[in-house]
């Protein structure tokens, strides 16, 4: 069935999950918002969700080499114990960041870390290319508007696809590991290298 965009909106207000969780959760709750936060309750996303607001000062730094030692990265992840920290399943999920940072190569961590002269530069590069349309102002904006969004969600990190899983966004690859893990998990910053240039540092 065709889950609709209000009862999405609907539940991530209500429980914090991602949006692909939602979908999931209201179809197999035949669209209903209160059963579908009985299933993400049951897979603890919805707990995942509430504790994305707790202090995290402890965790790992990560470097990952992309084979051919032309591409490095060293990702800050954290989390709120160092038991949590020294786990199995934390440092794999910092290596996993780490390696999709280095194949996806984000220019931030979330969009409210994109520098302001970024986002003014891509919307004149925007706006100049929609103005070849010649369609009017109020229609350009528009355009420019959603051209804008789709920067950020292929340039920052958190709203990227997960390159291992495209029906994921990053920061549902960390909420999952939140409700297995049972501590809030943030990515800090992260520090890209390519063969004969820095490409990006981003401290959040």
């Amino acid at each position: 069935m065709e889950i609709s965009a209000d009862a999405i909106k609907e539940l991530r207000q209500r429980t914090g999950v991602g949006v692909m969780d939602c979908k999931k959760a209201l179809a197999e709750s035949a669209g209903n918002v209160d059963e579908a936060i009985d299933v993400l309750r049951k897979k603890g996303l919805a707990k995942a969700a509430k504790r994305a607001g707790r202090e995290t000062a402890e965790g790992l730094i990560t470097a990952y080499i992309h084979p051919g030692s032309k591409i490095g990265v060293l990702v800050d992840v954290n989390c709120e114990t160092d038991f949590v920290a020294r786990t199995e399943d934390f440092q794999n999920l910092s290596k996993e960041i780490a390696m999709h940072i280095a194949a996806m190569n984000p220019i931030a961590i979330s969009r409210e870390d994109v520098k302001t002269e970024d986002i003014e530069k891509e919307k004149e590069i925007l706006r100049a290319e929609a103005a070849t349309s010649g369609k009017p102002d109020k229609v350009l904006d528009k355009i420019v508007e959603g051209r804008l969004e789709k920067f950020f969600t292929e340039q920052c990190l958190l709203e990227q696809t997960y390159i291992k899983n495209p029906d994921i966004t990053v920061k549902d690859f960390i909420y999952d590991n939140i409700a297995k893990l049972g501590e809030n998990i943030t990515v800090r910053r992260f520090t890209r290298y390519q063969l004969g240039e820095l490409f990006g540092e981003e401290d959040s």
